[in-house]
């Protein structure tokens, strides 16, 4: 009964070291390990394009905080020979005014009107009523508990930054003036726009400024200070509405 056995056994080895048409066969590795060689060509890339993703993140984020760093900093070599690039970084987009130890209260209420124009058929210069930009802005924060940070804060930086760079006239002797110009003029045109029909190529800034009464003992001291009123020229805007 033997011999049976002897015969199964070498069939099995037979079989077992029987070449197959495809080769042979890859061994398989301890615990089932891939290498890059097994895994497909759209997974590689897939990894590629990612790291290439953090890596760019990485250098974008670098960047910044170092310009930025530059633009808060003490004037030094550095930031006065690069100040163009300083510069054309962090304005208007990431410019701050951060007073974080000593913070200034708000001195002045400031109310900011804009009004649009546009030629008629006839040759003549149609103006339409004053509309109230910081009154809008206040509606869209009112009773949010998370209120946009652009209703709070573009506009008004926008007008502090104006004043910034023109100083008590309206004259754009620098590229930043002009640029900042633009940029006003830019947000009173798309808020117009978006909230009242009609078309304009003319746009009309005015700004009335409310001294905030101080309060305690001082706020008997002295007169009450009357409002401020800043017309701003009219300035030509690319075509709004229809």
């Amino acid at each position: 009964m033997a011999v049976p056995t002897r015969i199964e056994s070498a069939e099995a080895e037979a079989e077992e070291f029987q070449p197959s048409d495809s080769g042979p066969a890859t061994p398989e590795r301890p615990g089932g390990a891939r290498t890059p060689e097994d895994l497909p060509t759209g997974v590689l890339a897939l990894r590629a394009g990612l790291w290439a993703t953090v890596i760019l993140c990485v250098a974008a984020t670098l960047v910044h905080v170092f310009l930025v760093f530059l633009h808060v900093a003490p004037a030094n070599n550095v930031s006065k020979k690069f100040s163009p690039q300083i510069n054309a970084w962090v304005f208007p987009f990431f410019e701050q005014n951060w007073r974080l130890f000593a913070p200034e209260p708000e001195s002045v209420n400031r109310q900011i009107l804009v009004r649009t124009a546009r030629t008629g058929p006839g040759g003549s210069f149609q103006v339409s009523t004053w509309f109230d930009l910081t009154a809008l802005d206040h509606a869209a924060v009112e009773h949010q508990p998370f209120p946009s940070h652009t209703a709070q804060n573009l506009l008004r930086r926008a007008w502090s930054s104006y004043v910034d760079s023109h100083g008590g006239d309206d004259k754009a002797r620098t590229e930043r003036a002009l640029m900042m110009q633009k940029y006003l003029t830019g947000i009173a045109a798309d808020r117009v726009a978006a909230h009242k029909s009609g078309s304009f190529d003319f746009v009309q800034i005015r700004v009335v400024t409310r001294p905030i009464p101080a309060s305690g003992s001082a706020a008997g001291s002295s007169a009450p200070k009357p409002a401020e009123n800043r017309l701003l020229p009219w300035w030509k805007v690319p075509t709004h509405g229809k």
